[in-house]
């Protein structure tokens, strides 16, 4: 089991950069591609991730100032919000986690054969979102089957999931013969969005507002290009948070720059993909009849290319680290919220089809409701997370900790302590 885990450690431990190039080289094999295509596939998808993480990079560092300035103006946060790398690096210290990749890939290949799922998920590096809930299951009630069955389950969940969005996935993203399998945001961003969509259906005046990008362009011309627009948006950002000049510009900048090349680093992972989807396609419909379907299971990160969730992003963060100052019993500066809200915005834009203002309203609401729910299940995160050796200070939490399926397992230790 030790040697197992170390295996899984090694390969998860070199990213999603390192290890979706192997995966896809491995599929591209399985679905019969020449090896120099799969190579070139693999490659691919690996320098589209790399382009990914530098421009979400770029997106972190251009808003840092303005982070600052908000976490500098409030006090009274007793919980720390460590960031879900930190809570992802500790669930493998469960002693079930090496199990929980070669257990749900065989059962992933096993339901595909059946035709009970049309997902093959290859996000390898995203079983975290999997194994954190199961490892609070195991701290809090000391079960290593327990975890073990959640782990799983979720990782099973996650397919059926993935055939439910897929169809509207791929429409408005246009990212054909793929889905998100992506728990924490398909599981918990996305239904969450969808209530709230539903409510605003019925609140008179803002369910009228149907305000999107491609709309805001025409209507404004250039200054509706998205590069404009990170330009004006870095510049409020900055005058609202009392930036000088010189922080200001390369704000604006930054800003700027994600609106503009995400869509470029997203369009070279689905140049890497595409064969990929292609061949897998052709090799289903000739053993499983012509009405066979495989969608590629992704990170949620596939969809950053639509400049809305960039847009919903810029403008959700300051009015995030705002109501953490102002509303009553939140107990956590929201850094690492403010982290994952680029991914939850693919979730929510997607279900709002892509109407900024709605995207905006779910979520802030999501946010909101995450910074509560991340104080109530501390203690449960923070007996996870020294069980695992982080060596907390005081209280722990963070965003992948607010699940619905964290919740309940928190909620149901409090009887059994």
């Amino acid at each position: 089991m030790e040697m197992l885990k170390n295996m899984m450690l090694t390969i998860t431990g070199m990213g999603a950069t390192a290890i979706l190039p192997l995966v896809i080289f491995i599929l591209g094999l399985v679905f019969r591609m020449k090896v120099g295509a799969a190579i070139k596939s693999g490659i691919t998808v690996g320098i589209g991730f790399i382009g990914l993480g530098l421009v979400v990079g770029l997106l972190n560092s251009s808003l840092q100032p303005a982070i600052e300035y908000y976490s500098n103006v409030g006090g009274g946060f007793t919980i720390a919000d460590i960031g879900w790398p930190a809570v992802g690096a500790a669930a493998w210290v469960a002693p079930f986690a090496a199990l929980v990749i070669p257990i749900g890939i065989v059962l992933n290949l096993f339901l595909v054969r059946l035709k009970l799922t049309k997902t093959l998920n290859v996000d390898i590096w995203n079983y975290m979102h999997f194994l954190v809930p199961g490892a609070l299951a195991y701290f809090v009630f000391d079960s290593f089957f327990l975890g073990l069955g959640i782990s799983v389950a979720l990782s099973v969940a996650a397919l059926f999931v993935g055939d439910l969005i897929a169809p509207r996935w791929q429409k408005y993203y246009g990212l054909e013969g793929t889905t998100c399998t992506t728990m924490i945001h398909t599981g918990w961003t996305l239904p969450f969005a969808w209530v709230v969509n539903k409510v605003i259906d019925y609140i008179p005046g803002i369910n009228k507002l149907d305000i999107d990008l491609e709309s805001v362009q025409k209507r404004l011309g250039v200054f509706g290009e998205p590069a404009i627009i990170g330009v004006i948006v870095g510049i409020l950002l900055g005058v609202l948070t009392k930036q000088d000049i010189i922080t200001i510009v390369p704000m604006a900048m930054g800003v700027a720059g994600v609106m503009v090349l995400l869509p470029k680093v997203v369009s070279i992972l689905m140049e890497g993909l595409n064969p990929i989807g292609k061949s897998a396609k052709e090799i289903m419909q000739k053993q499983m009849g012509k009405d066979a379907e495989l969608n590629i299971g992704m990170d949620c990160a596939l969809a950053l290319g639509d400049p809305s969730t960039v847009t919903v992003t810029v403008i959700t963060i300051p009015l995030t680290m705002l109501c953490a100052l102002v509303l009553p019993g939140i107990q956590i500066f929201p850094i690492g919220v403010l982290m994952s809200i680029i991914y939850m915005t693919t979730m929510t834009v997607m279900v709002c089809n892509g109407n900024v203002i709605r995207s905006i309203i779910s979520t802030l609401l999501f946010c909101i409701v995450v910074m509560y729910l991340g104080a109530y299940v501390a203690p449960g995160a923070t007996e996870f997370l020294n069980g695992a050796g982080v060596g907390l200070n005081g209280q722990g939490t963070d965003f992948v900790l607010t699940g619905p399926w964290e919740v309940l397992t928190y909620w149901l230790s409090t009887f059994s302590h």
